[in-house]
């Protein structure tokens, strides 16, 4: 009726009003800290055995008390781990990723990905975007991949997360793409080997090399990707640096996660070099990120920015990979898509 009052609604006590979206964005950064205190003292492996009460877990993992329970607690809220009515904590689904023994293990990633170093330098993208530098080279003091280098230890942790976050990529990778049209495959910049083992574990009449800086390599065996018994005798490992040449004749070259290390220039050298190695009817496989139009959420835009902030590379539109391949003396034949998020781009002699 005209000039009837309008009743507000009424809200219900049991109704929270939700926080506001901009508040979850601003921070954000809480809940990486918390998730990276879980996986660095390993909390997810001592709940695996057993719910515990804060006080309980903090005598194993060797913390406060009264800290750890404000830690789980807030955990807790945004779904890694629960508290039964006695108090103890208990893994969730989310928290089994935490884990180090869980096949779809994240924990070295979140190590890696939260730890010091790439927490210091994405501190400084302000000053980034400022001068279109790097942030890692200006806050750690040297290039990403000397720092590693002079750090064995985060090297080899870099190493395992890149594993970890690659489980379920490599098994999509592998049974997307027909591998079984190649006898030999080149994993340049193949790390420990987790997605060549995938890939021939796949295919079984396929023999792969791995190559990577020899250092890394060294340390192929005891990770147990090629040194399973299903792959061992159909891989062979090799040191070397993909900016100065990789192994050739074999019909296949496979780089994934490489090329959005580096720019431009760097990247036309490596596969300038993949091209010129290969056999006859040979193609050049990259595995990566593919920045899609519009203005989507997608994971490649947030990637691209964490490869400004750490080295010289980018993610790439298929645009800019066609001409990356032009360059090279390639041509992009075609984009296979694999159950996750990143492409296959297949490119041959042009």
């Amino acid at each position: 009726m005209p000039g009837a009052r309008r009743k507000k609604p009424v809200r219900r006590a049991s109704q929270k009003p939700a926080p506001h979206p901009a508040l979850m964005l601003i921070q954000g950064y809480w809940i990486s800290q918390l998730v990276y205190v879980a996986a660095e003292l390993g909390l997810a492996d001592e709940l695996a055995k057993s719910p515990l009460t804060a006080d309980a877990l903090a005598k194993r993992v060797g913390a406060d008390s009264g800290a750890l329970a404000r830690v789980l607690r807030a955990l807790a809220g945004v779904g890694v781990f629960k508290a039964d009515a006695k108090g103890r904590y208990r893994l969730t689904p989310l928290a089994q990723t935490l884990r180090s023994d869980h096949p779809a293990s994240l924990r070295d990633f979140a190590r890696m990905m939260i730890g010091d170093y790439n927490w210091r330098a994405w501190g400084g993208l302000l000053e980034s975007v400022r001068d279109g530098k790097p942030a890692f080279d200006r806050v750690l003091g040297m290039p990403f991949f000397e720092y590693l280098q002079r750090s064995p230890e985060k090297e080899r942790r870099f190493s395992a997360s890149m594993a970890s976050i690659s489980a379920a990529e490599n098994s999509a990778i592998a049974n997307a793409y027909p591998f079984g049209e190649l006898t030999r495959l080149v994993d340049v910049g193949g790390a420990h080997g987790h997605l060549l083992a995938a890939i021939l574990r796949r295919h079984k009449k396929l023999r792969g090399v791995l190559y990577d800086q020899p250092q890394v390599v060294a340390r192929a065996a005891e990770r147990g990707f090629v040194s399973a018994p299903v792959v061992r005798d159909r891989i062979e490992v090799v040191g070397g640096d993909f900016f100065t040449s990789v192994p050739a004749g074999a019909d296949g070259y496979l780089m994934k996660y490489i090329l959005h290390d580096w720019d431009d220039a760097r990247c036309v050298t490596i596969l300038r070099l993949c091209r010129d190695a290969m056999a006859p009817g040979g193609r050049v496989l990259v595995a990566d990120h593919m920045i899609p139009p519009g203005n989507a959420f997608d994971r490649s835009k947030l990637m691209d920015v964490n490869m400004f902030v750490l080295l010289t590379g980018k993610e790439r539109t298929k645009a800019e990979f066609a001409e990356l391949f032009a360059k090279a003396g390639l041509r992009l034949r075609r984009v296979v898509t694999p159950a996750t998020t990143i492409k296959v781009l297949e490119a041959v002699r042009a």
